[in-house]
């Protein structure tokens, strides 16, 4: 399928890869030679970037998705002052929040289909965004891969397992710069946890607690819900079937799109996909955690077929990896599902009434911001999420150390940048599929796990659930309907 896009522009993305190119006896500077550097601000005035761009050095982009996240997707990439915005693609062209899209680049082509999009000036563009519900992440990024193009997505990257494995092997053949749109993984959190692995600070983690207790569209919803709900007409202005992708056919509700798609196990990856990229990025890469080998649902509040629980605690074991010790991460969520916390971690509201164990204590509901206990040999850290950085709990342990944490190389490039430098060949992406990937497999093994409310078993050597054939067959998810096979055999 549309075989003429899969050369790309390679003579002029060769060019812009180049920091110099010899011609005869004419040597051609690189940019930054000829030219000062300028600041680029958002939309707010705030500096968020020093860089060099010249006209002929930016970046095409076409932006998939421009409502709501997709919106401020864009904005970013733009305001790095490294892209031209040359493409708008949205299901529902016309409404108030893409409108807002389309004002602000009234010169980009407007389009509802990606695949048209492609038709019609696939051959102008170099880089794609994707900001679109998690299940149709994969059609768009495999086909833009497909024909050469550099692709941003928001996080989760895929809805699937499986689409999370093909896009793996996708950036190996199609060999283009792809970045994972989970922001703090590009900032001081990197460098910073890098940096304590490097030195040996942190070692031997064998426990690690990540919580995210905060209100999700879904809590207070019927937890007896029998079938999914049907609306009597869609919006005008909505594409419903392009909506839909590869997803077989589906009744509309307005509880599916503007977000509310994160709600539901066939479209969204709920508040683990949601929140765990950005709270589970920096040791899940550098302590080299991989995937698990069981994930265990300790407690499952308002479980039904349909929507995600109101609360959810899952343990995901992993295995020891080469000198690293076995890990086990708990995770929690919902609103009154707290973890236990060391009795020396400062800052919280403590429920005085709670059992819990010896030196632990348990905060009070809504007093406890999204975030992790990572507990080492010698020393328990806690951390933020995005790019907050780690402290250490003030314990015996952790007196003298608290100087050694903040002694990390200090990026100033943003994750926006980083991906349309990488574009233009002058760096490598931080959170490329290599590494993204494996941990959006981790969400998705745990979303399994909420939706079955069970425990599963999983084969790391032949990425296989052992022990429930439901949901081994779920590692795939639904079959693409028909015209959308192809998508999956690209790669």
């Amino acid at each position: 399928m549309r075989k003429k896009h899969i050369k790309a522009n390679k003579d002029r993305r060769d060019f812009i890869k180049k920091t110099g190119v010899s011609l005869g006896s004419l040597f051609v500077l690189p940019s930054h030679v000829l030219f000062g550097k300028k600041e680029i601000k958002d939309v707010t005035g705030k500096v968020i970037q020093k860089a060099v761009t010249l006209p002929n050095d930016k970046i095409n982009l076409a932006c998939c998705g421009i409502g709501n996240r997709g919106a401020s997707v864009i904005r970013d990439l733009y305001a790095t002052g490294a892209a031209n915005v040359i493409s708008l693609c949205d299901v529902n062209l016309g409404a108030e929040k893409t409108i807002k899209s389309m004002q602000m680049h009234p010169s980009a082509s407007q389009h509802k289909d990606f695949r048209k999009m492609f038709d019609k000036i696939g051959d102008k563009i170099d880089a794609v965004s994707v900001a679109t519900p998690d299940f149709s992440h994969f059609p768009i990024t495999i086909l833009a891969m497909s024909l050469g193009k550099h692709v941003y997505v928001e996080k989760p990257l895929t809805r699937t397992f499986n689409e999370a494995e093909i896009l793996i092997r996708a950036a190996k053949k199609f060999n283009v710069a792809t970045q994972m749109g989970n922001q703090g993984h590009c900032q001081d959190n990197y460098y910073q946890f890098r940096t304590l692995v490097e030195k040996g600070i942190i070692k031997e983690v064998k426990k690690i607690t990540v919580h995210m207790n905060g209100g999700r569209r879904w809590h207070g919803w019927d937890t007896n819900i029998k079938s999914f709900p049907i609306s009597k007409s869609i919006p005008k202005t909505l594409d419903w079937d392009t909506w839909l992708m590869s997803y077989p056919n589906h009744d509309f509700h307005k509880d599916f799109i503007d977000g509310q798609w994160r709600c539901w196990y066939d479209f969204g990856n709920g508040a683990l996909g949601d929140w765990g990229a950005h709270l589970m990025d920096g040791f899940h890469q550098f302590l080299d955690l991989g995937l698990p080998t069981k994930i265990q649902p300790t407690k499952i509040t308002g479980h039904n077929n349909f929507f995600y629980p109101q609360s959810s605690t899952l343990k995901f074991s992993f295995p020891t990896r080469g000198l690293m010790p076995k890990v086990q991460v708990t995770w929690y969520d919902g609103v009154d599902n707290l973890p236990e916390l060391p009795k020396e971690y400062e800052g919280l509201e403590i429920d005085t009434t709670a059992k819990t164990s010896e030196g632990m204590v348990k905060p009070k509901s809504n007093t406890l911001r999204p975030g992790k206990v990572i507990y080492g040999k010698d020393l328990t850290l806690k951390g933020g999420s995005h790019h907050r950085t780690l402290s250490a709990i003030p314990n015996s342990n952790g007196k003298d150390i608290q100087s050694n944490l903040t002694e990390y190389f200090k990026s100033d490039t943003n994750h926006f940048m980083n991906f349309l430098n990488a574009a233009r060949g002058k760096e490598k992406t931080l959170s490329p599929f290599e590494v993204s990937a494996p941990l959006s497999q981790v969400f998705c093994l745990g979303t399994i796990a909420q939706q079955l409310n069970q425990t599963i078993k999983f084969d790391r050597k032949t990425k296989t659930i052992t022990n429930n054939d439901l949901a081994n067959r779920l590692l795939k998810g639904h079959p693409p309907r028909k015209g959308w096979e192809e998508f999956y055999k690209m790669a």
